[in-house]
This record gives structure tokens, C-alpha cells and sequence, in this order.
């Protein structure tokens, strides 16, 4: 079963979720501590092509697909025959894939990675060398791995760290520092950041600029500012949203600032399997308001294909402030590996 992200995980104020947080913390000890383990034990492999790791630091949400297919494509406008390697999450197939969005489902390859595919080659693997190998062996000049700051196992010639830069209020992207389960942070933040040679902070479209405290945390780390911005305007008229990703709430607040007629909005489990039930609740409900419902593009993909005429995607993507530096950053990381 798939639980809503906690609002608690995200908020500075420790009075909320305190008794939470008290229950949860040897879990996360035990999770902090496998995790350190794992990366400290593990012997990285080369696969004979630079890698460009897109990870973040918390428990989803952060926006790494959105960067991840946007490197990619600054990579082949550059002309680097560069492929995605995603675990594929969601999907049953393990052996290294490529994937197809003609043949493959969600339920084959995960949600990302058909997302991702729309732009070019990008592979699934559940053994991250082993896909690997494979896209190298297809051609491959590059591969940029999606989520995998805390995989091991490839030796990463540059490991980009994306952080969800969104604070209002009290919401802060690494909650109180907890560790998951008492908190959304993957590994304490001064590990993952010791690992990562860039920090991505990707704001919405209507952010005034990077919270200066959010900065500080990141020492003298190069950090790159990127906007979750609208690929497309939001569909004209009233709308229904829903969004089954780790912080929904963000997607009805995107809705909101890009102009839409938001009737209602109904938050889901991040990768949730969307039940017949549920599709024909807000079906009646849209029908009764006139509406139209919409999701993410991520969202889109994991509908059955019988609701995928019947529900409208609302795609996004990550925008550069900085577009021609960014793509400098990989290109440099690229030649060095080359040069050695």
C-alpha cells in the first residue's frame, strides 16, 4: 500500500509530528546507517562512458525527472549520443531495457523512464551496471542516471544533487534534517553533500528567487538555479487536477499560478496505481462541474489506456537560468573523462 507523503516531514515547526518523529527515530538510525554502509562498501565500476548522475537528497519530490530529460537534451543539442538510465521504479522488468513508449507500459519500465523516452534512448535496468554496459554497448557516448546519488555501484564523473528550492512559510525541502523514516532526507545532508560536485535548486515558474538560507546550507558548492516551468498552458475552462506524485500539493498550487480554473484538486500517493473507482469519482465529479480533468505527465502514463483520451496532461519542464553554463558544466566533465 502507498502512503501520502507526511505534510509534518516538511515543516521547521517541530511541535508538528514531534511524536511522529520520536517513534520513528531508531527506524532511522537503521536507515541512515545501511545506507552509509552501502555506499562505503561499495567498489564503483566504470562502464567505459562518463556518467552524469541527476540524485537528490530527500525522498522524492525534488523534481530530478524533469532535470534529468532536460540534460539530456542539452547533451544532444550539443551532439553527445547521450542515453538515460533509470532502476525503472514501478515497472516488473529488471534485465537492462531499452524502452520503447510504442510497446512498453508503466507497468513494464515505470512511469519516468517513458517519460523520458520521448526524447531519446534511455535504458532500465534494476543493476545499474549492467544497464550500463548495455547502453554503452548500444552506442552510447554519455549516460546520465536518473536517481541514483545513493547507488554505488557506477563510477560517477559528475553527480548533480537536485533540491526542490520551493519554501514558503514554514515548508523546507530537508524538513527538521531527519532521516527517512522520521523525516524526508535519504542520508544526513552534510554525507549527500559531500558527494555531489553541483547543486541543482529548482524553483516554480513564480519564485522570486532562492531562499538565502537555503543557500547557505549547500557551503561552497557551484549551484545552478533552474524553473519548473509550464511546457504548455493549462487547458481553458474549469478543470479538476489530480496528482499521484510525493508532494501533489505543489502541482494544484503550479495549476493555480499558471491561471487555471481550478474547480478541485485530489492529491495521491506518489506512484499510485489509479483505481477504476477513483477515475470514474472524478469523472462524475468533472461532468456535474462541466469540467475537464487533468494530471502530470508523469500521472498520464500510469493511467489505463481506456482514461488516457478522457484526461488531459498538463506537462512541465525544467528551465535553466543558466542554460548555456549548464550545458558547459556537462560538456567539461564529458572531455575531462575523455582526456584521461
Amino acid at each position: 500500500m502507498k502512503l501520502n507523503t507526511p505534510r509534518w516531514w516538511y515543516t521547521r515547526d517541530t511541535r508538528h509530528g514531534a511524536m511522529a518523529r520520536f517513534l520513528l527515530q531508531p527506524l532511522s538510525w537503521v536507515w541512515a546507517g545501511v545506507t552509509a554502509r552501502r555506499i562505503a562498501r561499495a567498489v564503483p565500476v566504470d562502464p567505459g562512458v562518463p556518467v552524469i548522475s541527476v540524485g537528490n537528497l530527500t525522498v522524492g519530490g525534488s523534481g530530478k525527472t524533469p532535470v534529468t530529460r532536460e540534460a539530456l537534451r542539452l547533451l544532444h543539442e550539443a551532439g553527445i549520443k547521450a542515453h538515460g538510465l533509470s532502476r525503472g521504479y514501478g515497472g516488473s522488468l529488471r534485465e537492462p531495457t531499452r524502452v520503447d513508449a510504442a510497446i512498453h507500459t508503466a507497468a513494464d519500465v515505470g512511469d519516468e523512464p517513458l517519460m523520458l523516452a520521448l526524447g531519446g534512448p534511455v535504458w532500465i535496468a534494476r543493476d545499474r551496471v549492467a544497464g550500463a554496459r548495455a547502453a554503452a554497448a548500444a552506442g552510447a557516448e554519455a549516460l546520465v542516471l536518473d536517481d541514483a546519488h545513493q547507488n554505488p555501484t557506477l563510477t560517477k564523473t559528475l553527480s548533480l544533487v537536485v533540491v526542490d528550492g520551493e519554501t514558503r512559510g514554514a515548508e523546507w525541502p530537508f524538513g527538521d534534517g531527519s532521516v527517512f523514516p522520521s523525516g524526508p532526507m535519504r542520508e544526513k545532508l552534510r554525507h549527500g553533500l559531500a558527494r555531489t560536485d553541483v547543486v541543482v535548486v529548482l524553483l516554480p515558474a513564480d519564485a522570486p528567487g532562492v531562499d538565502p538560507e537555503l543557500m547557505e546550507a549547500f557551503g561552497d558548492l557551484p549551484v545552478h538555479i533552474a524553473r519548473l516551468m509550464p511546457a504548455a498552458p493549462p487547458p481553458s475552462g474549469p478543470i479538476i487536477g489530480f496528482a499521484g506524485i510525493a508532494k501533489p500539493w505543489k502541482v494544484e498550487r503550479a495549476l493555480d499560478a499558471a491561471g487555471a480554473e481550478l474547480i478541485d484538486f485530489a492529491p495521491f500517493p506518489d506512484h499510485a496505481a489509479f483505481r477504476e473507482g477513483d477515475l470514474a469519482f472524478l469523472a462524475d465529479r468533472a461532468e456535474r462541474h462541466g469540467a475537464r480533468l487533468v494530471t502530470t505527465e508523469k500521472d498520464w502514463f500510469r493511467l489505463p489506456a481506456e482514461w488516457r483520451t478522457r484526461v488531459l496532461s498538463w506537462p512541465v519542464k525544467a528551465t535553466f537560468e543558466d542554460e548555456a553554463g549548464f550545458q558547459r558544466l556537462m560538456l567539461e566533465a564529458i572531455r575531462t573523462y575523455s582526456a584521461r
